[in-house]
């Protein structure tokens, strides 16, 4: 689950300046762009996920396999979903709503499950549901001040959500099973050191941006 799906560069909050005047061709973009067809997959995705990872009692080798492979079929189409809006302007109004949407929806139907099951605790499940749900919402409140560039530190808590959740839903043991406890501590501390610098970013990027519009009104 990436922090910002926008396209800016890194290094700080982006104040959005005040529109001017339209000038030039605006091109229309079709709804039914690949970007959003990626998206919807992923959306498509999370009731057969569920499915997969409940079936037989949640705990067979079989179902929970393939319940992995539509897990990273999910986190893998995020990655390309984005990138192709932004490399091909295929930015949608739906897209900029349903590509987080997506996100959260199959990262938090597998937490949910894995804790349901008994295989993760509730409280790490509470952390990073509340960060990312949390996160989302402070977006919309800055959103019309400006965006806020994806961090290093962000992309690296993506990753170590999606490595550590799939390697809970896989049935594991020995030194693997070991090994996946200390890549969701990883996801954890990364998920909420993350989360504490973007409510600071956010916060100086709406002073900015109020400070900027009571500029523009003098």
């Amino acid at each position: 689950m990436t922090d910002v799906h926008a396209s800016t560069a890194s290094g700080g909050p982006v104040v959005r300046p005040k529109s001017g005047p339209k000038s030039g061709v605006v091109r229309k973009v079709s709804l039914w762009n690949i970007a959003n067809i990626l998206t919807m997959v992923r959306l498509l995705l999370v009731p057969g996920f569920v499915f997969l990872m409940i079936a037989d009692g949640g705990h067979d080798p079989a179902w929970r396999s393939l319940a992995w492979a539509a897990f990273s079929t999910a986190m893998i189409t995020d990655l390309f979903d984005g990138e192709l809006a932004r490399r091909y302007n295929l930015v949608t109004d739906f897209g900029k709503i349903a590509d987080p949407i997506a996100d959260k929806a199959i990262m938090g139907a597998a937490l949910i499950c894995l804790s349901a099951l008994g295989d993760l605790p509730w409280w790490v499940t509470g952390v990073i549901l509340f960060r990312e749900i949390g996160i989302t919402l402070m977006r919309f409140w800055v959103i019309r001040h400006g965006v806020i560039p994806a961090s290093r530190g962000g992309k690296m808590k993506t990753l170590a959500q999606g490595v550590a959740v799939g390697m809970y839903i896989l049935v594991l043991t020995g030194p693997l099973a070991t090994l996946r406890w200390w890549v969701m501590a990883a996801a954890v501390v990364l998920t909420v050191g993350t989360g504490l610098d973007y409510v600071r970013q956010a916060v100086a990027l709406r002073r900015a941006g109020l400070a900027a519009e009571h500029a523009h009104e003098q």
